[in-house]
């Protein structure tokens, strides 16, 4: 499927087959519009890509294998259980976080771009930079 601009403002939007696109895709394109940038990206992921992205982000393996020894050493089954658990919490937290941030500024790259966004003009560059070495 094909997103075509149909008229100077790029507000009306027409699929191939003639329908018309949802409202959702029109508000993220005048949002991203808004923000200097056209649409670009393709918003389809199949299941094998959307389940690699995902495995790699979380990289359970890793995390298990390098972990799991030193947590039942010093800290027994009690730590590992409820570390899993507060370590789970919080980094819902940020996931919710990063969630909201990306819905007011969708682009890609979009870490360097919140960070530059969101600390303003004086120290935006800076922070953007900071985000990429961190990164």
């Amino acid at each position: 499927m094909e997103i075509r601009n149909g008229d100077e403002a790029g507000q009306y939007h027409q699929l191939c087959d003639g329908t018309g696109v949802s409202n959702e895709i029109a508000d993220d394109d005048s949002r991203l519009n808004e923000l200097g940038y056209k649409q670009e990206l393709d918003r389809k992921l199949s299941l094998l890509a959307n389940f690699s992205v995902s495995f790699s982000i979380i990289s359970v393996m890793t995390g298990i294998t390098t972990l799991y020894s030193t947590g039942l050493t010093f800290g027994g089954p009690i730590s590992m259980i409820y570390g899993w658990l507060v370590a789970g919490l919080f980094t819902l937290m940020v996931g919710l976080s990063m969630s909201e941030i990306c819905s007011a500024y969708p682009t890609a790259a979009g870490l360097y771009f919140w960070s530059a966004k969101l600390c303003g003009n004086d120290w935006g560059p800076f922070a953007s930079w900071l985000t990429g070495w961190y990164i």
